[in-house]
């Protein structure tokens, strides 16, 4: 069934199927960060989309004491998606010590005998160039089509290859499949995402009711998962399962090589914390070995730098307040401040810097500086 937008209109409920466990004592009595602190944590963003052909972001980025996942997503401009490809890696020359970078493939000649192969050849070589991973964008499963119109989705057969590949060279994925579940809503319903969506008619999936549907879309991960259980698999925006601390507690539970990041979500634990603040905490306790620090922030060739750290600063400490500390936290979407979740330091640790180190391994080049 490809639309259930009339089960969607309770989308932002909190489920009540599963609490997650309660942590060891021992746990919640750890020592937790102060709000001063965020200037002497290492930390790591893992989804950031930074495109500026010089460096200067990343170097003031340093005093934050932050490295960078930059990643180069799918653009159906070739031209486009040169761009975000250069740049990425002229990040990646630039600053080996604070810069990973995350590359994309495109689809062009999909319908082609030997697109796997050509794709297989076109990502070597970015391997080859020192990419430490691979994105795979929402165009599968709410864009691109075959040549007879048929929606290609992320578990389509012949995506089979080149995940196999993937796997046999231990190269890690984050997979951006899907969107929010409000995305299936009228603007009207939305709590979090009514500005994107305002502004991107062409994803808002309520006004496409021929396109697949939310839950196609994560039968269709789940499918690319359960075929490839040994693929290091991150999934973008808490796996498009923003909604619910607890769906997403169970899609961990189902696939235990899986973790998940942040990115542009904060705000919807934000919305859960608000209502049920010990549950979303005891989440982010119990998976504290799952869950990534991102934000999806995005820096453009023309952005003036000081503009750009400037309003990614704002954003990294707010969300620092939230994770670390017990303040109150302004939330642009909502009309009362959330109290922040004062996570352990151990459990800080794991989200901001240990888990995007374990996630991709030796791809980090050096030490930071």
């Amino acid at each position: 069934m490809r639309h259930a937008v009339t089960a969607l209109v309770v989308c932002l409920a909190m489920v009540a199927c599963r609490q997650p466990e309660t942590p060891p004592a021992e746990t919640e009595t750890m020592e937790s960060f102060a709000e001063a602190d965020y200037d002497h944590v290492d930390k790591i963003d893992m989804h950031a989309h930074i495109h500026a052909k010089d460096g200067r972001f990343v170097d003031r980025a340093r005093r934050d004491r932050f490295r960078f996942v930059d990643i180069a997503t799918y653009a159906a401009d070739p031209d486009e998606m040169r761009m975000r490809h250069e740049t990425v890696f002229g990040q990646l020359e630039a600053h080996p010590d604070r810069v990973l970078a995350v590359v994309s493939f495109p689809m062009q000649g999909w319908d082609d005998d030997g697109w796997a192969e050509k794709t297989i050849r076109y990502l070597d070589e970015a391997f080859d160039r020192g990419a430490a991973g691979v994105k795979v964008w929402k165009n599968i499963g709410m864009e691109f089509k075959d040549r007879n119109g048929d929606d290609v989705m992320i578990d389509d057969p012949r995506f089979d290859p080149v995940f196999a590949h993937l796997v046999e060279r231990d190269v890690p994925v984050i997979g951006h499949l899907g969107e929010p579940r409000e995305c299936w809503l009228p603007v009207e319903q939305m709590v979090i995402h009514k500005g994107y969506y305002s502004t991107h008619p062409e994803y808002h999936m309520y006004l496409h009711p021929e396109m697949p549907s939310y839950e196609d879309q994560l039968a269709a991960r789940d499918g690319l998962l359960a075929r490839n259980p040994k693929l290091r698999f991150a999934g973008a925006h808490l796996g498009s399962l923003e909604w619910s601390v607890d769906e997403l507690a169970a899609f961990l539970d189902r696939f235990p090589r899986v973790i998940v990041e942040t990115a542009a979500r904060v705000p919807d634990l934000q919305y859960q914390s608000s209502r049920d603040r010990e549950r979303v905490r005891n989440f982010m306790i119990e998976y504290q070995d799952r869950i990534a620090y991102g934000t999806d922030l995005g820096v453009e060739p023309t952005d003036p730098t000081e503009e750009a750290i400037a309003a990614a600063r704002e954003r990294w400490r707010s969300d620092w307040r939230y994770f670390a500390t017990d303040g109150a936290v302004e939330v642009r979407q909502l009309d009362e401040p959330v109290q922040g979740l004062e996570l352990p330091k151990a459990v800080v640790e794991k989200l901001y810097r240990l888990n995007a180190e374990r996630f991709f391994g030796d791809g980090w080049r050096a030490s930071p500086s």
